[in-house]
């Protein structure tokens, strides 16, 4: 059995929280697939917690000295994984035009190839604040369409459509921006 602080630790630790989105997908996944009010609020929380593990994972690994190989390839996948396969559940059932889940997953896949020659380039390609600030949207956005329904007259599905909308001119903005600072180091 664990003791009280062994459990802290395990959570606390940055390749336990990357660890923790993955495992949260198949979980948003069957839960999404019953899309009942109960189920999709459920999948909402699910997400939400493993959306700030996302914050989390990176911020104990600075603050500890823990930054290791694993959680450099790990945290990047781990959060494409969970976005994408959330805009893709959104989409099956739906709940957001498909078109826009395209054009976000296909953003992604692009900027993280361009991340791959940068980095064999040499160069450092951290996240910019465009891209965070899209991240930060797209969870946003995520959230309410997960909740989809109306509680106590809050219509969510409407709230993250907003958003939705806001994320996607960032993640074209933040993809464009990504690309025109390093066409140079592109030329074949």
């Amino acid at each position: 059995m664990f003791q009280r602080g062994q459990i802290k630790n395990i959570l606390s630790h940055p390749n336990s929280l990357t660890l923790f989105r993955v495992a949260a997908v198949p979980i948003i996944v069957m839960l999404l697939l019953f899309p009942t009010r109960l189920c999709s609020f459920i999948s909402a929380l699910v997400f939400t917690a493993a959306a700030i593990t996302d914050f989390l994972d990176g911020f104990f690994a600075r603050q500890r000295g823990l930054v290791s190989n694993f959680g450099k390839v790990m945290d990047p996948i781990a959060d494409k994984v969970l976005m994408s396969t959330s805009f893709i559940m959104l989409a099956s059932l739906g709940w957001i035009p498909a078109w826009i889940v395209c054009i976000i997953i296909g953003r992604e896949i692009a900027v993280t190839g361009l991340r791959n020659i940068i980095a064999q380039k040499g160069k450092d390609l951290s996240a910019s604040s465009l891209g965070k600030y899209k991240t930060g949207f797209q969870i946003a956005s995520i959230i309410p369409l997960m909740i989809h329904y109306s509680y106590f007259t809050i219509d969510f599905h409407a709230i993250g459509s907003i958003f939705l909308w806001l994320a996607l001119i960032l993640t074209v903005w933040s993809g464009a921006d990504y690309f025109i600072k390093f066409r140079g180091l592109l030329k074949l």
